[in-house]
């Protein structure tokens, strides 16, 4: 009987929902490291400045990330650096740092940065958008040669 009576109980016990399995997504994912979400959120540097020595402004039609940059040169090195970015987290905190990268460094020290130097910086960048992140480098380069291109002697 008491075989039975469990029998019948167990008709009325609810049972636990299956879990679902957790299915990975296909394509690159999207992470940002603490260190990309500071720069994204609370970039350094942003701004203009009105009299700039050098100027660039880098654009990429595919993605539609946009980066403008200014210097400023005393004594040959970057006394002063601007940006203004229309683009993703990851755009944003490249250019970020990038900036702070190049402030305070001579023009030659300036122009061997490196994308690979943004990357070690910000511990990382997420796959996916790395083209448009990589703009500062390339930002920062137009600006020297601007910079350069009017012979200036700061």
């Amino acid at each position: 009987m008491n075989k039975k009576t469990a029998d019948w109980m167990d008709l009325y016990r609810k049972e636990p929902e299956p879990e679902e399995e957790f299915v990975i997504p296909e394509g690159p994912i999207l992470f940002l490291n603490e260190l990309v979400e500071g720069h994204s959120t609370n970039p350094r540097n942003v701004g203009e400045i009105q009299d700039a020595d050098g100027s660039a402004l880098i654009g990429d039609p595919e993605c539609g990330d946009q980066m403008k940059l200014w210097i400023k040169i005393k004594e040959g090195r970057i006394e002063d650096i601007k940006f203004k970015s229309n683009g993703c987290a990851g755009a944003i905190a490249a250019s970020s740092m990038c900036t702070e990268l190049a402030l305070g460094k001579t023009l030659e020290e300036a122009k061997q940065l490196t994308d690979d130097d943004i990357i070690i910086a910000l511990e990382g960048i997420p796959e996916m958008g790395k083209i448009c992140s990589l703009s500062g480098i390339a930002a920062l380069q137009a600006a020297i040669k601007d910079f350069e291109s009017k012979g200036s002697t700061n």
